[in-house]
């Protein structure tokens, strides 16, 4: 029984981390009404920076962490500049392809300038926040990815509803068109959630490599997938749908690799996935929104 709850924690922690980067995309898709599937690329980017702070050059963690967390919010901004506000009107095959080109651009910069080699990435957390409890081992690592997402996700919620800038969020995520003629700054709105976005995944990056601790220039792919797969189960554009579909993902990723087979563990992943879209089209939280035509 304690080596069910050591998985189910560990799955949590996992989740929690995907649940992050998942809450990235599901603000950009609200928002901006395109997926940015080069998120995954912005997680191993802030992995990278945060390694040559704090590993590679020796200097304090708050100082990797905020390092990783500006680079990001500048890289999403520019990405979201350059590549995805000529096509706001283009078609979801457009985005997707100029996605994947961006996601392959961030890849292979990363490839050039550290090489194809995985770093080792010595982690954030220190090892006296670990505890046990009932002879079940929990790291600090754990602990502080659960509370730190728990908090983002509540912090980012009070601030879609209760401050200006959210409400604008939520005004152009209605209707761009009518936010703009009331006086919202449409481009500077998305450009906000794009770097709110690319922030959230500088922390998930940093945590992931603290949980595993390796980055190269794919630690950020699979994960990515993971996400928005997490923030479709949850309802895409539902931020406390992406942390559940976050935690509920990885809860079932950390179980079928302990109990069904490690191989077979994305698998479930994904037809679990296909089958609450069977049932639920718009996932678990997510809103059927009903077009006038």
């Amino acid at each position: 029984m304690s080596s069910f709850f050591s998985y189910l924690i560990s799955g949590i922690s996992l989740g929690s981390i995907y649940a992050l980067i998942a809450l990235g995309y599901t603000m950009v898709y609200g928002i901006a009404k395109m997926l940015n599937f080069a998120h995954g690329d912005v997680i191993m980017i802030g992995g990278y920076i945060a390694w040559l702070v704090f590993s590679s050059l020796g200097l304090p963690v708050w100082l990797a962490i905020i390092c990783a967390v500006i680079v990001c919010v500048i890289l999403g901004v520019v990405i979201e500049k350059i590549a995805y506000k000529p096509l706001r009107t283009a078609t979801p095959l457009a985005v997707l392809i100029t996605a994947i080109g961006v996601s392959y651009l961030l890849q292979n910069t990363a490839l050039l300038t550290f090489g194809p080699a995985s770093k080792t990435f010595t982690s954030v957390v220190p090892d006296s926040l670990g505890i046990s409890i009932g002879g079940i081992d929990i790291t600090g690592e754990t602990i502080v990815t659960i509370v730190v997402t728990v908090l983002i996700m509540v912090g980012l919620t009070l601030f879609v509803n209760y401050t200006k800038s959210g409400k604008a969020m939520r005004a152009v995520s209605e209707d761009r068109g009518a936010a703009q003629l009331m006086g919202i700054n449409v481009n500077r709105t998305i450009s906000l959630t794009f770097a709110i976005g690319s922030a959230l995944a500088a922390v998930a990056g940093i945590l992931l490599c603290s949980t595993y601790p390796q980055i190269g220039p794919y630690t950020g792919a699979m994960p990515g997938i993971k996400a928005f797969t997490a923030a479709v189960f949850g309802g895409i554009g539902s931020i406390p749908g992406a942390m559940i579909g976050g935690i509920v993902l990885g809860i079932i990723e950390n179980l079928s690799k302990a109990y069904i087979s490690s191989q077979l563990s994305d698998a479930i992943v994904f037809a679990v996935l296909i089958v609450v879209l069977l049932v639920k089209p718009t996932g678990l939280l997510g809103k059927k929104i009903n077009e006038k035509v």
